[in-house]
């Protein structure tokens, strides 16, 4: 019996984008990861988020909630806005795993994937800000302290909808 073996290939342009600084990516994860930040104290994380965001042409707001990075990006006449978050901090967790970059950080650790979260969206704010494809306000939101719980009230009640307005807020948690 022959067997038909297919190759995956990138034919989305999306992927593709992506895939061109996939490498950059990864390594910014492995930074994040290396270097954890408990709630409230995210100025390592938040600086390098802000810097790159500026970096690709976005206007960036920081010091939000403290530690809490929005950043804006505005394309065509479209009069909408969407918002889309990460979070940011670590937990009080000892890790122990082994890899080459581990926690630097006695006692905390990216046990929960925010520093996954962080650097997915960095991966598609740098790729929505080289294609350009879309017509009205882009709000990206690093949020600090999710852990605590204590991070979403806080930019909240500093008026975080009110100086960054949106139609809708998508997240992720994985």
């Amino acid at each position: 019996m022959n067997a038909i073996i297919k190759t995956a290939s990138i034919t989305d342009p999306i992927e593709t984008g992506i895939a061109i600084y996939l490498d950059e990516i990864i390594a910014l994860r492995h930074d994040l990861h290396q270097y954890p930040e408990l709630a409230f104290q995210e100025h390592r994380t938040a600086k390098k988020v802000a810097s790159l965001l500026a970096e690709w042409g976005y206007d960036v707001a920081t010091g939000i909630a403290g530690t809490g990075v929005v950043a804006t990006l505005r394309r065509g006449n479209g009069n909408r806005g969407i918002g889309i978050r990460a979070d940011m901090d670590a937990l009080p967790i000892e890790e122990a795993t082994g890899l080459d970059y581990e926690s630097a950080n006695p006692g905390v650790m990216h046990a929960c994937g925010h520093d996954g979260h962080t650097s997915i969206l960095l991966a598609a704010a740098r790729y929505l800000a080289e294609s350009g494809n879309f017509s009205g306000t882009l709000r990206l939101i690093f949020q600090p302290a999710e852990e605590i719980g204590a991070g979403a009230r806080k930019m909240l009640s500093e008026g975080l909808f009110d100086r960054f307005p949106v139609d809708a807020v998508f997240g992720l948690h994985n």
